[in-house]
């Protein structure tokens, strides 16, 4: 978790008092001082999160309505993504783009039909905001909304422990987004996360924060989970983490993220082009790539680590891991990172370098366990 802003006074989130309580080890995280992980222990985080229901927050993560009737088309001159028809009560998930066709954040935008709510990454939220704030004067208000908490309430029990506290949340569909009242309180909830289980993020007044976590937590099913739970499910399922997986100088379809790439933004799709980078963009899509993103299965117990560089067998260079650790659901070490495209079908074999040793990998499709998102 590198994450700090150094030299900057640490933030807390409205739930600070309520981590320290229930016994957290707490870290610096994109400014923020977050929990990495409570008494149980990382591992039986994850595990609880996979057979029950685990509560995260995410509170540090940026919150922002865009206003106005020409806010979709305003915010697609910014994404690679179609937001004009995203139908209404829907959320998808989108990058930023830059000139050189890179990627400058990854974010969810959701569509309340007067106005958009767009959810960004906490490292990425100063910049992020401005940039919008910049592209968008004009055509529509850019509204940040310092005022609100972020919950996310992920595994297979998930939808039992929300529907007692909010019937109506049983019938979402993944991506479903809706205004329900919890805890006395207004929220927005998505059936949505960052785990590949099923599950919500809940957008709450900080008011009401602490009591939505508590009612939540008091339910059987639910244990409270850090931040190292939340990065080895995240990357068992595949999920990119912006700064490591995704950057500035690696496009979408460098990133494999061809599938957010929406058709109608596409060369030969009703609104091609039309924000940065998109020549570089279409023509990676059109002519493809020298490197992608690929997940990668050890074949030793070692775990491989990001920055561990990629060699085939004669000892080149052919890539880099950009996320890697152990993965308590397979029991074994998983990974994600870049090789060069000649390298990147499943089964092939690699080494990559750890201490000076080479350790076998093998390029391997991801998810590595089975996304479980509920489509209805």
């Amino acid at each position: 978790m590198s994450e700090d802003h150094a030299g900057a006074p640490l933030l807390r989130t409205p739930l600070y008092d309520l981590h320290v309580s229930l016994g957290a080890k707490m870290v610096p995280f994109a400014g923020y001082e977050m929990p990495v992980q409570y008494p149980a222990g990382i591992v039986k985080e994850h595990a609880h999160t996979r057979s029950q229901a685990g509560l995260f927050d995410v509170s540090h993560m940026g919150q922002v309505f865009v206003h106005g009737p020409d806010a979709a088309a305003a915010l697609e001159t910014l994404v690679p993504v179609d937001i004009v028809d995203l139908p209404m009560g829907m959320q998808r998930y989108a990058v930023f783009t830059n000139e050189r066709g890179g990627v400058m954040d990854d974010l969810m935008v959701a569509n309340f039909g007067d106005r958009l709510f767009v959810v960004v990454n906490a490292a990425c939220k100063a910049q992020d905001i401005a940039h919008m704030q910049q592209h968008l004067a004009g055509r529509c208000k850019v509204e940040v909304l310092e005022d609100r908490a972020l919950l996310a309430l992920q595994g297979p029990a998930a939808s039992a422990v929300l529907a007692r506290l909010a019937p109506e949340t049983a019938s979402m569909v993944f991506m479903h987004i809706m205004t329900v009242n919890l805890a006395g309180a207004a929220c927005f909830v998505s059936r949505s996360g960052y785990t590949g289980e099923d599950g919500y993020e809940i957008s709450v007044p900080a008011t009401s924060a602490d009591a939505l976590a508590r009612e939540l937590l008091s339910q059987p099913e639910v244990a409270p989970i850090g931040l190292g739970a939340r990065d080895s499910l995240r990357l068992e399922a595949g999920l990119c983490l912006y700064g490591h997986d995704l950057d500035a100088n690696t496009s979408p379809v460098e990133s494999s993220l061809l599938w957010a790439l929406s058709k109608p933004r596409r060369a030969d799709g009703a609104r091609p082009g039309g924000y940065p980078g998109a020549e570089v963009i279409l023509g990676h899509i059109a002519n493809g790539v020298s490197r992608k993103r690929v997940g990668l299965r050890p074949n030793a117990r070692v775990p491989v680590r990001e920055g561990a560089e990629l060699v085939d067998a004669t000892g080149r260079r052919v890539g880099v891991v950009t996320s890697g650790g152990f993965g308590p659901t397979l029991a074994a070490p998983v990974a994600m990172g870049y090789v060069e495209s000649a390298f990147a079908k499943p089964g092939t074999g690699l080494s990559a370098m750890v201490r000076g040793k080479p350790v076998p990998v093998e390029v391997a499709k991801t998810p590595f366990v089975p996304q479980r998102y509920y489509r209805g």
